[in-house]
Order: structure tokens, then C-alpha cells, then sequence
């Protein structure tokens, strides 16, 4: 009997090279919504900080999750010609920070989240966009 073999075609998407803000911060919360992130949040803050045009918040059911959540946005984001500027928190459990300049990435635990409260500090007036799953 001949064995079949399957094979699996990755669809390789379009480069984020020249996106725009709006579209990189959007593009992360599909990669974070695609590994199951909770509460994920699109907040645009450019007129609230000079940090960035637009935070990504997204939650971590784990230590584990929220490290591998900053890294899946890191790998597929460098997939698409994108790599960060800075990342903290590598070696923190509670709290990662993946920065594309105009896109902050801010993936927590959900004691931390709670703590830092960025939605509240930064969504309380600043359109957002809001994933559930």
C-alpha cells in the first residue's frame, strides 16, 4: 500500500514593510488573536503620548503564553519584513514589550494587566478596537 503524503501550503502574506501604523497594529492583533491571546485591544494613543501611534494590549493566560505571544509577534512580524526596535521583559513572566515605534505591543498576565491599567489610562478616550474569542 503506497503511504500518501500530506503536505501543508503555508500561504505566505504580503510584506508589513510599508504599512501604516493602523495596518501593523492590526496585523499584531491577528497574530496574537491567532494564538489565542484574551481581551486584545487596538487603542490608537498618538494623541495622548509621543510613544507610539497605537498600543496592542493583549492578555496571557500564563507565564508561558505571554512569553510565547511576544515571541509569535516578533517571528511572524519578521516574517513580513518587520522587526522591532526594542523588546523588554524577555525574562518576566507577567509582562512583555515588543516596540515597533509606531506600534507598541504590551502583552500581560492578568495581575498585571489589572495593575498597569493601560486600558483605562490610554482607552478611556482613544478609539479602540477589541478582539474576543
Amino acid at each position: 500500500m503506497e503511504e500518501m503524503k500530506v503536505e501543508t501550503v503555508e500561504k505566505k502574506l504580503p510584506s508589513l514593510e510599508n504599512a501604516t501604523p493602523k495596518e501593523l497594529a492590526f496585523a499584531i492583533a491577528e497574530v496574537l488573536d491567532s494564538k489565542k491571546g484574551h481581551n486584545i485591544k487596538v487603542i490608537y494613543v498618538e494623541d495622548k503620548t509621543s510613544i507610539a501611534d497605537y498600543f496592542v494590549l493583549c492578555t496571557g493566560n500564563s507565564s508561558t503564553q505571554v512569553k510565547a505571544l511576544a515571541g509569535e509577534v516578533e517571528y511572524k512580524l519578521e516574517e513580513r519584513g518587520v522587526k522591532p526596535y526594542n523588546v523588554e521583559g524577555r525574562g518576566n513572566d507577567t509582562w512583555g514589550v515588543v516596540d515597533y515605534s509606531s506600534v507598541v505591543v504590551h502583552i500581560f498576565s492578568r495581575e498585571a494587566r489589572d495593575f498597569y491599567n493601560l486600558d483605562k489610562l490610554y482607552g478611556d478616550t482613544a478609539p479602540e478596537l477589541t478582539f474576543d474569542n
